[in-house]
């Protein structure tokens, strides 16, 4: 029997910079135009960004400047300026555990990450939004499904973060809670039990609109009622808990370890996929093998290590990577990883980050193709 934790109100907390989301990453990885200036930087977390902080930004800003000045570029005067303007906007404002900046013609954005990042300067045709990726799979957005005996309600999350889902489908009521009747014991089950299966069909079309893993919270007794019924694809745990009308900050704090265990598991999958479509001769590893697969074959999805960076110089017709040393030189490619990441995406393939040492065997890389019809 799991412990039912009543939900506390939790002490005051520093201001928390929203995390990216996925139409964000999506814009950006869409942008193209040289110099697109990429600045990441870990922080800590403050009201306001401290002074040691302040000054490491300084310094890249310097970097990004000197790197730039010597191109006679009309573009390179208007980016460094915007770059400038949103270091100060960055410096002024509260920091989670990292930075991003993008300035770019006709671009310019902050991004606050809730994860460290590998700090560099890039400077390409497109910007670096590995660790907003990266971002995005170890926070993903999730469904939270509050039950109680009287109404269900639903929770979209990111982070530590929980807001009420969207829409008029939630909080949903039970409109036939009875007492217990010991002379009709089975009348009250009964209603519990229509109760869920409306609770499900109606997150099952919010799904359909909001795709996401979901957690559910509830009694012991709610939960297992629930788990009997439910026909979603994919839950990511479950939290026995006592709501009530406490804020929810500790129930997002409870649900971070929920996350990860279930991240986990979505790398175990990534790399069993890998292992049958190797079996199957339906994958390629090495970095200049992914790159051409990902440009000609129909990809499924690209595993590849957190801590992999590949500067690289593309051939005359695209499809030749080769590295490169040079890495500040115009015409090299910061990080190909980061190209490779969005050509993944961008043709329908999903991407699993996985720890360093996960693909030793594949160079680092891999990517698997569908399997022919």
């Amino acid at each position: 029997m799991s412990t039912v934790t009543t939900i506390q109100p939790a002490p005051a907390r520093l201001p928390r910079p929203a995390s990216p989301t996925g139409a964000q990453v999506l814009l950006l990885q869409a942008l193209r135009g040289y110099p697109a200036v990429s600045l990441l930087m870990n922080t800590t977390s403050a009201a306001v960004m401290t002074a040691p902080d302040a000054a490491n930004l300084r310094r890249l800003v310097r970097q990004a400047t000197r790197r730039l000045g010597g191109e006679t570029l009309p573009e390179a005067t208007e980016v460094l300026r915007a770059l400038a303007r949103l270091a100060a906007q960055a410096a002024a404002g509260p920091t989670s555990q990292a930075l991003a900046i993008y300035a770019g013609p006709g671009t310019a954005q902050v991004v606050h990450l809730p994860v460290e990042v590998h700090e560099r300067v890039v400077i390409d045709p497109t910007f670096a939004t590995r660790d907003l990726v990266r971002a995005l799979h170890r926070t993903p957005r999730h469904v939270v499904l509050v039950l109680t005996s009287r109404e269900a309600r639903v929770f979209h999350g990111v982070g530590e973060t929980l807001r009420p889902a969207p829409g008029k489908a939630f909080p949903l009521r039970n409109p036939r809670q009875r007492a217990h009747d010991p002379a009709r014991p089975g009348l009250a089950d009964a209603d519990h039990t229509t109760f869920l299966r409306r609770v499900d069909r109606a997150l099952a079309v919010h799904l359909r609109l909001h795709p996401a893993p979901v957690v559910v919270v509830g009694s012991d007794r709610l939960l297992a009622g629930y788990a009997a019924l439910t026909r979603l694809p994919r839950i990511a745990g479950t939290i026995t808990a006592n709501i009530g009308s406490h804020p929810l900050t500790v129930l997002a704090q409870r649900i971070r370890p929920v996350m990860v265990t279930y991240l986990r598991g979505r790398q175990d999958e990534a790399l069993g996929l890998l292992d049958r479509r190797t079996g199957g001769k339906r994958a390629v590893s090495g970095m200049q093998s992914c790159w051409l697969a990902a440009r000609h074959e129909p990809v499924e999805m690209l595993a590849v290590e957190e801590g992999l960076f590949y500067p690289a110089r593309l051939g005359q017709d695209g499809d030749l990577l080769m590295p490169a040393a040079d890495v500040e030189h115009p015409e090299v490619l910061d990080d190909a990883v980061d190209e490779l990441i969005e050509l993944v995406l961008r043709r329908g393939g999903w991407v699993a980050l996985v720890e360093d040492g996960a693909l030793a065997a594949h160079d680092r890389v891999a990517l698997t193709v569908r399997p022919l019809r």
